[in-house]
């Protein structure tokens, strides 16, 4: 399962998603002096924390900026989170921690998407560490924030829909 391919540019009002971070506007695109050359960079403001980002246009797709999924990859997040054979060897919480924040920081929405599963299910085993608690909130905030956007829905009608999958399960 993989994304499709990133658009070759965004405009100003476009949704873009940036790894890690979520769901982004591009509020501006403009041309900077960095080291003595002269760049144009997309400047983004992060939903839901404010937070500005400048992104190098021509760098863009390297670091995995990309737009919104489509509804088809929506229902691909689905059967990942409905998926129930997920077996855990005897990790530490911390090898596993790093193992999710490798999958969170590629920016694949499908990865982010197992790694909430996976912490959703190891929940339902024992206790989370404090760490892997918040990942699983963060994971859950990336996942819920870009289906909102991308339906066009209210967050906490997606975290319902999402909820009630590991509620069935």
């Amino acid at each position: 399962m993989q994304a499709r391919t990133q658009k070759k540019e965004f405009k100003v009002g476009d949704k873009a998603v940036y790894p890690a971070q979520g769901v982004a506007e591009v509020i501006s695109i403009e041309e900077k002096d960095i080291a003595g050359n002269r760049q144009k960079f997309y400047i983004l403001r992060i939903l839901g924390t404010d937070r500005k980002i400048m992104v190098p246009i021509k760098n863009a797709k390297s670091v995995g900026l990309r737009p919104p999924i489509s509804e088809s990859e929506i229902q691909e997040i689905f059967v990942i989170l409905k998926e129930q054979t997920i077996t855990f060897d005897n990790q530490t919480w911390n090898r596993r921690y790093r193992g999710f924040m490798d999958k969170i920081k590629t920016g694949s929405v499908f990865d982010v998407a197992e790694v909430m599963r996976d912490l959703y299910r190891l929940q339902a085993e024992k206790s989370l560490s404090f760490g892997e608690r918040r990942m699983l909130e963060t994971a859950r905030a990336l996942i819920v924030k870009e289906i909102a956007i991308s339906r066009g829905k209210d967050e906490e009608n997606v975290r319902y829909e999402i909820e009630q999958i590991f509620a069935t399960n």
